[in-house]
């Protein structure tokens, strides 16, 4: 499936060359229509286009979109998807708002990614949503590091 930049693209050219043409902007719209069904933009956009056009030089026109002010949203690549589960594997107790600081991102985006690395919190620890035994078996191991760590289950109380 092409781009909707692209088609956007395309549809702009076919307005100049229409425009150029002297069609009416609704006899461009109706066109545009048939050829591009649902991706054709609306007849709104044809008009401002056709104004655009028809106040330049035909042929001239920059048909690429400008580039939009607002900064790009860069918090949820790979990189930080890295580093959010490194923490989390790291600290299965860690929380957004301490993973947000160390990473330097917003508590949403933090959100974000742990919903694309499909963690949930279950008891106050962050565990990968589906378990595969090789996971298990950490978890297993994970559990009874913390366990020693805390001290709440002696080794008499795991052969009850």
């Amino acid at each position: 499936m092409e781009e909707f930049s692209d088609v956007r693209f395309k549809q702009r050219a076919v307005i100049e060359f229409l425009t150029a043409e002297k069609v009416p902007p609704i006899e461009i719209h109706r066109r545009m229509q048939a050829v591009y069904g649902d991706q054709c933009v609306d007849v709104s956009t044809v008009r401002r286009w056709v104004r655009r056009f028809k106040g330049g030089e035909l042929g001239q026109a920059d048909l690429s979109d400008k580039t939009r002010s607002g900064r790009p949203v860069t918090a949820s690549d790979q990189l930080h998807q890295d580093r959010v589960e490194k923490l989390i594997r790291g600290n299965c107790g860690i929380k957004q708002k301490e993973i947000a600081v160390a990473l330097g991102i917003s508590k949403e985006r933090v959100g974000h990614i742990i919903g694309v690395l499909r963690f949930r919190k279950v008891c106050a620890r962050w565990v990968p949503r589906m378990l595969s035994d090789e996971m298990k078996a950490e978890r297993v191991r994970s559990n009874k590091r913390c366990n020693s760590r805390s001290g709440l289950f002696s080794a008499d109380a795991s052969t009850v």
